[in-house]
């Protein structure tokens, strides 16, 4: 995402969730550590969130 999009000219920030698959039970363990994230983002750059 953050090699196919010019993100620096956007206000906002991206958060990537890196999962073996998209479906949920994949996703839910990656919350806690998407909120400890959304402090710390920064405006114009994508941020990865993995296990």
């Amino acid at each position: 995402m953050s090699f196919q999009q010019n993100l620096p000219q956007f206000d906002i920030a991206v958060i990537v969730l890196q999962a073996q698959s998209n479906r949920l039970i994949e996703m839910k363990p990656l919350v806690p550590k998407v909120l400890a994230t959304l402090a710390a983002v920064v405006k114009g750059q994508a941020t990865v969130v993995s296990l």
